[in-house]
C-alpha cells in the first residue's frame, strides 16, 4: 500500500500519507506509475463528454483539469528542463539554472508549443463516449460497424495519460543514474527493475487495446473477450468474429471467420508506443548533457509522452 500512495501522493493533487518511503517502495510506485495515469486520466476526460461543448473549448479545459490534477507539476518540469538544455551551458550549470524558479524564454516557448499541440490534438479527436448510432442493438450480431469511426477524445486522453507515467517506468529503471545526490531524481533512480518494466508495458498495451475496443462501441462481454483471446486451433474465434478487410471492422457475426485485426484495438497501443518512443529519445539526450534524471526531467518525459502519444492518435484515428 506505501507504494500506492507514494505513486499516488507524488503524481497526483491528492495528499496521502506514506508510512515507509525507501528506494524498494520507490521501485514499485513507479511500476504503479502508469495505474496513476488512469486515474487523472479518468476525471480530466470530462469535459470532453459535456453534451454541446465544442471541441476545441473542451479539450482546452481537460488539459486544464490534467495540470490541476497532477499540480502543474510535470509542465514545470517541462519547462525547467527546456531552459537547461536550450541554455547551452555544461551540465552543473544547466542543472543550476533549472533549479531556479524562475523560467526562460526557452521554457516559455517549449511550455506554449507543448500546450498547443495537446490540445489542438486533442481537439482534432471526436469528442463524445459513443461511436455507433442509436439504432444499433444490444446483441450486435450482424449489425454493421463504421469503417471510418474515429476513436473519441476521451479514450485518447486516458492513454496518452497511461504513456506518460509508462515512460517515468522506464526512466526510473536500473542503469540509468541521477544527475544529482538529492531530489525526487536521486530517489527513484535506478529502482525498477528491467525485468518488472516489460510486463507493465504488456499490460499498459493490454489496457489500452481494451479501451481502443470501447471506443468504437465493441461489445466488452466476457463471450466476446474469450472469442477475440482464445480462438481455436482452425485460426476461427470459437464465438463468431469480426468479419474484416486489412484492419477495418466489416461486422461482429455469430459465423466464425479468420482471426480477429481490429483498428481500433491497435491505434491506442500503436499511439502510447510512439509516446514512450519519443520520451526515450528525450531521455537520452537529457542523459547525455546531464549525466543522468531529476525530477523535472521526469516531468518533461510526461508531458513529452502525453503530446506525442494525443498527436499519434489525431493521426491514425
Amino acid at each position: 500500500m506505501d507504494a500506492a500512495r507514494l505513486a499516488i501522493g507524488t503524481l497526483t493533487i491528492f495528499r496521502v500519507r506514506v508510512h515507509r518511503v525507501d528506494r524498494r517502495v520507490a521501485g514499485r510506485a513507479m511500476l504503479l506509475a502508469p495505474a496513476v495515469g488512469v486515474l487523472v486520466g479518468v476525471p480530466a476526460s470530462l469535459p470532453l463528454v459535456v453534451p454541446g461543448m465544442p471541441p476545441l473549448p473542451a479539450a482546452a479545459l481537460a488539459m486544464g483539469v490534467l495540470a490541476v490534477l497532477t499540480r502543474g507539476l510535470h509542465l514545470d518540469g517541462l519547462a525547467d528542463l527546456a531552459d537547461g538544455l536550450g541554455s547551452g551551458r555544461p551540465a552543473d550549470r544547466a542543472l543550476d539554472i533549472m533549479k531556479k524558479s524562475d523560467i526562460g524564454p526557452f521554457g516559455v516557448m517549449t511550455l506554449v508549443l507543448t500546450l498547443l499541440v495537446q490540445v489542438s490534438a486533442l481537439s482534432a479527436l471526436s469528442p463524445g463516449p459513443a461511436l455507433l448510432p442509436e439504432s444499433v442493438p444490444e446483441s450486435w450480431p450482424g449489425v454493421p460497424l463504421p469503417a471510418d469511426a474515429p476513436l473519441t477524445a476521451p479514450y485518447a486522453l486516458v492513454t496518452a495519460c497511461v504513456a506518460g507515467r509508462l515512460a517515468l517506468t522506464w526512466a526510473c529503471r536500473a542503469g540509468v543514474p541521477a544527475a544529482r545526490p538529492d531530489g525526487l531524481g536521486a530517489m527513484v533512480a535506478g529502482t525498477v527493475r528491467p525485468a518488472a518494466v516489460w510486463p507493465a508495458t504488456l499490460a499498459a498495451l493490454a489496457v489500452t487495446a481494451l479501451l481502443g475496443l470501447a471506443a468504437a462501441g465493441f461489445p466488452l462481454t466476457p463471450d466476446t473477450l474469450t472469442a477475440l483471446m482464445a480462438p481455436d486451433a482452425s485460426g476461427s474465434t470459437p464465438a463468431g468474429g469480426a468479419v474484416v478487410r486489412g484492419l477495418d471492422v466489416l461486422y461482429w457475426s455469430e459465423e466464425p471467420s479468420p482471426a480477429l485485426a481490429l483498428q481500433p484495438a491497435l491505434v491506442l497501443p500503436v499511439s502510447l508506443l510512439v509516446g514512450l518512443g519519443a520520451a526515450l529519445l528525450l531521455l537520452a539526450r537529457a542523459g547525455r548533457r546531464l549525466g543522468g534524471i531529476t525530477g523535472d526531467v521526469l516531468g518533461a518525459l510526461v508531458e513529452t509522452a502525453t503530446a506525442a502519444t494525443l498527436v499519434t492518435c489525431a493521426l491514425l484515428a
